[in-house]
């Protein structure tokens, strides 16, 4: 391995310790279109939710932003603090009441305000997990 300027890395995690690949997010955003995996997203939590017995908890890990705010607002929308819709009508008009009139009745309430990220010990151990969230919602 020819590197200009620093030591050779050598070893099993050597890729991870010169940062990620150029091309990684060209590829991950060609997988995203191809695999319609954001559309995915928006289908499943409330599609998991209705699967759930009142007082069961459903747990979402996510990798990326796109996915995680997906996750995140249709997570609040089914815990009755509005969508994202509601959110961008709050803006535009400047009032609170808004939101609460547009928001749907709490079917869920959200386990935490931010997500969990993994550790340092885990990302040590798993570099992979750097960017893991993981947001926790219990039915009512």
């Amino acid at each position: 391995m020819d590197v200009i300027g620093q030591t050779q890395i050598r070893g099993k995690n050597a890729q991870y310790k010169r940062g990620p690949h150029p091309a990684t997010r060209t590829f991950q955003a060609i997988r995203i279109a191809v695999n319609d995996e954001l559309r995915a997203c928006e289908d499943v939590v409330p599609a998991a939710l209705e699967c759930l017995r009142p007082g069961g908890r459903l747990a979402v890990i996510t990798f990326h932003s796109l996915e995680d705010r997906i996750v995140k607002w249709a997570m609040r929308k089914a815990a009755g603090l509005g969508g994202h819709d509601a959110n961008v009508e709050l803006a535009a008009l400047g009032t609170w009441a808004l939101e609460l009139a547009t928001a749907e009745p709490a079917t869920a309430q959200l386990v935490g305000r931010k997500p969990i990220g993994p550790s340092d010990a885990e990302v040590a151990a798993n570099p992979r997990s750097r960017s893991a969230k993981l947001r926790v919602i219990t039915k009512l």
